[in-house]
């Protein structure tokens, strides 16, 4: 077999639907077209009906190699990403050990090399003394996605906190600084005052303790690093309205110093859900009031936010403080604590058909799905050759079956922790093939089916800064 012939496809890029064919060749797209023949040994899938959109590129993941490898590796998760429809990823460095120097991140990419289904890039994670280390990734800028600054408490000794480290790294790094915002003294502050009024404290409180003052302040302050050196500034997972007032539309991405994203959590859940799901959704930063979701997602339609990512960040059911029950229902165990229940939420399987579920309901297109969760991912990290389908770039695709529903439940999750925020949620649409580099790595048409022969490859980039 010597490629794929995709045949009658709804193709979805670059702001069009239209009917191709597109021929699959040596790893890349070889031809778009309204009709291609067969030419040689290639196989024909029929696409009649169904959707050709571009993988999903997710920038923000936590994989959890090396050193907590208990709750997932990059095998496991690239894996579960693949299932649905996500063919690169960009992992963050709080892993044990910190991916604090070069030949730290070097080991992440030898790992990957070996196990990851997806295409795979890590970032440079930053301290308060590791700057001139941080800054040799200059050399490398071309084959690194960014540098990581934690301006919130995170794993080990990631928080970076002192103002000449910042300034240092705003000042002398060529290639994108991604940072989570949240100020490390405000959350303190409310977790005492919070903590002293009532004897315990409950997944309700999270947004209370984390709250949109600390995010905006933090932001604030990153922006304006970003603005004294022109640095090129990415703020991760933005979760509140106030923070908005900072980003613009005015200019189109590829003219972006300062671009930000949303995660499908926070366009998904509210503080409502808390009830519900308690510490299943709780995470950094936290998922805040209904009116924040909805100031999400008026700036995700008018790109004051830029791309759509997941914060991928799995753990163990009992880190959660959550058991399942005989019915395999989850429930919290009785000893679960506020302090105890760790943050973070596992969905690189699932955010592509959730934001379908979205385009479903009528609140955003396919086009535009496809804008912020491909297309402005390449553009935003100046990925060379992927993010969009066009002829002479690399393969990188997903179908989907837009009549399948899919319900997500214990049994079709991928990820090594075994539970997901969504179980039970049925999905109005499926991913019924993923193509990597070319390779049909997944396919499920009434039966899924793995061809785990080919490994995903280091994302290189093109950077222009």
């Amino acid at each position: 077999m010597d490629g794929y012939v995709l045949k009658h496809i709804n193709l979805v890029n670059e702001n069009t639907i239209s009917v191709k064919d597109v021929l699959i060749k040596n790893g890349k797209i070889e031809k778009i077209a309204g009709t291609i023949a067969a030419a040689g040994n290639e196989q024909e899938i029929d696409g009649e009906g169904k959707y050709l959109l571009p993988g999903v590129i997710d920038d923000q993941v936590h994989f959890r190699e090396p050193g907590l490898t208990h709750k997932a590796t990059i095998y496991t998760e690239s894996k579960a990403g693949v299932a649905g429809g996500v063919t690169s990823f960009m992992e963050m460095p709080n892993t044990i050990p910190n991916a604090l120097t070069i030949d730290l991140l070097e080991e992440k990419y030898a790992a990957a090399a070996g196990t990851s289904l997806a295409n795979y890039s890590f970032f440079m994670g930053t301290s308060n003394t590791n700057a001139d280390e941080v800054l040799k990734v200059n050399k490398l800028k071309d084959k690194i996605c960014g540098v990581k600054i934690f301006m919130g408490s995170s794993t080990g000794n990631m928080l970076v906190d002192n103002y000449l480290t910042l300034d240092k790294i705003f000042g002398e790094a060529e290639v994108l600084i991604a940072t989570h915002c949240e100020d490390e003294k405000i959350i303190r502050q409310n977790y005492e005052r919070i903590k002293s009024s009532k004897p315990l404290l409950t997944a309700s409180d999270h947004p209370l303790i984390r709250d949109e003052d600390a995010c905006f302040e933090s932001s604030f302050a990153a922006i304006q690093f970003a603005k004294r050196h022109n640095s090129r500034l990415h703020i991760l997972h933005i979760s509140t309205a106030r923070e908005l007032q900072l980003f613009t539309n005015l200019l189109p991405l590829k003219e972006k110093r300062i671009t930000c994203e949303v995660c499908v959590h926070h366009l998904h859940f509210s503080a409502n859900d808390y009830e519900k799901l308690g510490y299943l959704i709780k995470c950094n930063p936290a998922i805040k009031a209904p009116h924040h979701r909805e100031a999400l997602w008026q700036a995700l339609l008018d790109d004051r936010i830029d791309i759509i990512a997941t914060d991928h960040a799995p753990h163990t059911l009992e880190e959660k403080g959550y058991i399942r029950n005989g019915n395999g229902v989850l429930q919290p165990a009785d000893s679960i604590t506020y302090e105890h229940a760790h943050a973070g939420l596992p969905l690189v399987q699932h955010p592509l058909l959730l934001m379908l579920y979205y385009y479903k309901q009528g609140s955003i297109s396919l086009e535009k799905i496809v804008q912020k969760m491909s297309h402005s991912v390449a553009d935003c990290y100046q990925l060379k050759d992927r993010g969009y389908i066009r002829e002479g770039y690399q393969a990188d695709l997903v179908m989907v079956d837009m009549d399948k529903p899919y319900t997500v439940a214990p049994g079709n999750i991928w990820y090594k922790c075994g539970w997901s925020p969504l179980e039970n949620v049925q999905l109005p649409a499926s991913v019924t093939h993923t193509f990597v580099n070319g390779n049909l790595v997944y396919e499920n048409y009434g039966k899924e089916r793995w061809n785990e022969s080919n490994k995903g490859k280091r994302l290189m980039f093109d950077r222009r800064l």
